[in-house]
């Protein structure tokens, strides 16, 4: 039984444009001193595995070669979606590429982790409860009423319900319960009992990704028999439908900082005022810039691109992004 880290790198990151795009996601841009959040997650688990599986796409898979370099890890898996078909069919390539008792320990590679310590002692629960067969998913923490992530109720270890993003006074609501966490999309279990799971309620996706797998040619996956498989998350696909799921309550300074509004807080909570102009605004741009007359804004500039919003509305940029996929395509690439 091997422990093996498998990083999911097909996101887009479309909440952050202008800055994060089609041709550099999120998860590559070095905004961390000179390391990316991809490279960060990589590093933050090599020495609690054996093993590291990337699963990415023909578009991101060189961004994932480089940064692998730089964290210093050499002897890994890749294994190259030549089309995106969501988590569940990218978690069973992972489970198909190992041995059938190995542990996956799956995490996105665009989430902040600030308490590595913390989120040791998490993995190691996890493993444990793996060991008997149950499919983990960690729980954090909430620390206010987010909107823009799914939530878990929870009674200790058992999980009683997953939720879609609430609305503002679900989410208070949630918080003034006491036994929601947030859905941090990680998650802990042997291959096998991931891949029986997925059989049971989704044998489709089984099938056809197995099918997929057996005409790879070296990492890379057939494009083909590719788009024959549904396109599912893991959430819809087992979580919300398994009865052997378990759920490890952590607190380990997690944000998938997948808005502006979740980087205003990070950055806020780090000291790093340097971001901030007065009136309690935020600039992304090398030219000076000065607010007057009005708070809580985010302005971002990139070399073709310029976009201000409200701090509240950060969940939305993703619509704008989808809009400017069909009216001005070249501004997301």
């Amino acid at each position: 039984m091997k422990l093996i880290h498998v990083i999911l790198s097909g996101g887009v990151g479309s909440r952050l444009w202008p800055v994060s795009r089609k041709s550099m996601p999120k998860q590559y841009i070095p905004m961390f001193g000179e390391k990316s959040l991809f490279q960060l997650t990589a590093e933050r688990s090599k020495h609690l595995v054996d093993h590291t599986v990337v699963v990415g796409n023909k578009d991101n898979f060189l961004l994932s070669q480089a940064d692998m370099i730089r964290a210093n890890i050499n002897d890994y898996t890749d294994v190259v979606e030549a089309s995106p078909r969501n988590t569940a069919a990218a978690i069973a390539f992972a489970a198909l590429a190992v041995e059938p008792d190995d542990i996956l320990f799956v995490t996105p590679s665009d989430h902040i982790i600030t308490n590595e310590r913390a989120y040791a002692a998490a993995f190691g629960r996890a493993v444990e409860l793996a060991k008997e067969d149950y499919i983990v998913t960690f729980g954090i923490i909430p620390t206010k009423p987010e909107t823009g992530y799914g939530y878990i109720e929870y009674l200790e270890n058992e999980v009683r319900s997953f939720r879609e993003k609430p609305t503002l006074p679900m989410a208070k609501d949630f918080l003034e319960q006491g036994n929601f966490l947030w859905n941090s999309g990680m998650f802990c279990f042997k291959a096998k009992t991931y891949l029986e799971e997925l059989n049971k309620f989704e044998p489709e996706i089984l099938e056809t990704s197995t099918k997929c797998w057996s005409l790879k040619s070296e990492n890379f996956l057939p494009e083909a028999q590719t788009l024959l498989i549904p396109a599912k998350s893991i959430d819809y696909a087992v979580m919300e439908r398994s009865d052997r799921i378990k759920v490890v309550k952590s607190d380990f300074g997690w944000s998938d900082l997948g808005s502006f509004e979740s980087i205003w807080e990070h950055w806020e909570g780090l000291g790093e005022d340097y971001h901030f102009k007065g009136s309690n605004c935020i600039v992304g741009s090398k030219k000076h810039v000065e607010f007057l007359g009005v708070s809580n804004l985010v302005l971002v500039e990139t070399h073709d691109a310029i976009l201000v919003l409200s701090k509240s509305s950060s969940q939305d940029v993703k619509k704008i992004f989808e809009r400017l996929e069909i009216d001005k395509p070249e501004l997301v690439q």
